[in-house]
């Protein structure tokens, strides 16, 4: 970068920098020549609370495969929606 960076405007609210973001180049604002790598290990991904409806049948047959792996069966559903979405994404 030959100049040095603008400085980003104030924002409101974290929708109203969204929105800049979305349309406009970081380039302009950020030097990433100097950028460094970071490691954020305890960052855990945000999650959403939902409601679903299973069969009690299919929700005890859950259950019986998490006990066998030895995991909580939420975790086990999660881990298989995203194996399912991954698979059918490529």
């Amino acid at each position: 970068m030959s100049s040095k960076p603008k400085v980003p405007p104030k924002f409101a609210s974290e929708a109203e920098e969204r929105a800049f973001w979305e349309s406009h180049d970081s380039s302009e604002y950020v030097d990433w020549s100097k950028a460094e790598s970071v490691r954020l290990p305890n960052l855990k991904p945000s999650t959403k609370t939902i409601s679903l409806r299973l069969p009690v049948s299919l929700l005890e047959r859950i259950k019986i495969e998490a006990n066998k792996r030895d995991v909580p069966y939420q975790s086990l559903i999660k881990a298989w929606l995203a194996e399912d979405v991954d698979r059918h994404g490529r």
